[in-house]
């Protein structure tokens, strides 16, 4: 496989379905290192490969070629600085070294790709001048007794960790640079949700029907499945325009089939990227020897949660009395954050507890949310990640339990 993959590494489309075959086969996929890569794809194990550093767009033969020659000469690189201090940046440029933070390829010199983007420009500007002023052949005061090893930081760059990217901006990195999600999929983020939705994964319900396919070339019974569209294909029938698009979910990947009037109400949904839930008919073809889903509806994702979600679960804890304190500064984070997203039909209900009280408050009709993506994130930025919740389950409504007195809707508005 690291032979396949290294012939055909400048084609993207062709090393994004190897790197799926390996994925089936149960190899380990390793995300490109300046330290452990090499220009092409190598072997770490007998289940391993190496991501070849020559497969990352915007990289070119020369810049690896400077990065192996100082490796190989003065062993791994310790930080960004050192990698800096040693490649040679006429070959391995600003550009270059942005491509390869985005890719991954930098993870083990810094705490997390946001501070190594964030420290590249002054690890470099320090570069230049440490390479200036050798050329010009000058040296510090104790020059004569500098170590042969790499010298530490400049403490320039010993600066604060920042927040690492969240995984959006990470992943979308990676699909810039490496034509693929290598270290996670974009709907990950949605795996309880899909469990709720009752929608099925993908390869468990081809695995499922594989023997179905044998009996009967059609399965009448519908079935819902969610994924990333990573390809579109438009085109004609006697019948009127069409749509194909393959699904990933990580777990496998279909092809969905949009025909006639659906498709000329949907095709704008129809794109690369885009997380799509579909719901249809399997059909079997005996020409590819696989399955396909005839589409009867197709709605993107945040569009499935806003119909079949019950409510939006919040918890806002107080009992801290140091939190507490802070209660209605925060009480008026979640109203602005709800209100601009008050157009919606999703209920909302929080978990409050402040001291000596607690019990959960069914907020009126005129705060009724659209679970937007944006406003999840902004919700668990606000309350933490555990605090926010969307409920698919129907569940009665809640008996309010006090210990003095119970806490005012008023409060959120």
């Amino acid at each position: 496989m690291a032979a396949v993959l290294s012939a055909d590494m400048d084609n993207t489309d062709k090393v994004v379905t190897l790197i799926e075959e390996c994925r089936a086969m149960r190899l380990r996929v390793e995300p490109p290192a300046v330290n452990r890569s090499a220009y092409r794809f190598t072997v770490a194990d007998p289940r391993t490969v190496v991501y070849g550093m020559g497969a990352i767009k915007g990289v070119g033969e020369g810049a690896i070629e400077a990065i192996i020659t100082a490796r190989t000469a003065d062993g791994q690189f310790r930080d960004l600085w050192d990698f800096c201090r040693r490649i040679d940046l006429h070959k391995a440029n600003r550009r270059v070294l942005d491509a390869l933070v985005r890719a991954g390829a930098l993870d083990e010199l810094g705490p997390n790709r946001a501070t190594l983007m964030a420290e590249l420009p002054l690890a470099l500007k320090l570069a230049e001048q440490h390479h200036a002023t050798r050329a010009a052949g000058q040296a510090d005061l104790f020059g004569a007794l500098e170590p042969v090893t790499s010298p530490e930081p400049d403490p320039q760059l010993a600066s604060e960790v920042r927040v690492d990217w969240e995984d959006e901006q990470r992943l979308a990195g990676e699909k810039e640079t490496l034509g693929l999600y290598l270290t996670g999929h974009p709907i990950d983020r949605y795996e309880s949700e899909l469990q709720a939705m009752a929608v099925s994964r993908i390869a468990k319900l081809l695995e499922t029907d594989r023997e179905l396919g044998r009996r009967d070339r059609r399965d009448r019974e519908k079935r819902s499945v969610a994924g990333l569209v990573v390809s579109v294909r438009h085109g004609k029938t006697p019948r009127g325009r069409m749509g194909s698009v393959v699904l990933d979910d990580r777990t496998g990947r279909i092809e969905i089939t949009v025909f006639s009037e659906l498709y000329e109400q949907l095709r704008h949904l129809l794109v690369p990227d885009q997380i799509l839930q579909v719901s249809g008919a399997l059909n079997f073809d005996e020409y590819r020897d696989s399955w396909s889903l005839r589409a009867d509806d197709v709605r993107t994702f945040e569009q499935a949660r806003a119909s079949m979600a019950d409510h939006l679960r919040l918890i806002l804890d107080l009992s801290d009395p140091a939190a507490h304190a802070e209660g209605l500064a925060r009480l008026e984070a979640l109203r602005a954050a709800l209100a601009a997203f008050r157009d919606g039909d999703l209920p909302v209900r929080l978990r409050y507890r402040r001291p000596g009280a607690a019990g959960e408050l069914v907020l009126g009709d005129a705060w009724r949310v659209e679970p937007a993506d944006a406003l999840l994130k902004r919700l668990r930025q606000l309350l933490g990640s555990d605090a926010v919740s969307v409920v698919y389950e129907r569940s009665p409504l809640p008996t309010a339990h006090t210990e003095t007195q119970p806490p005012r809707l008023a409060a959120v508005g």
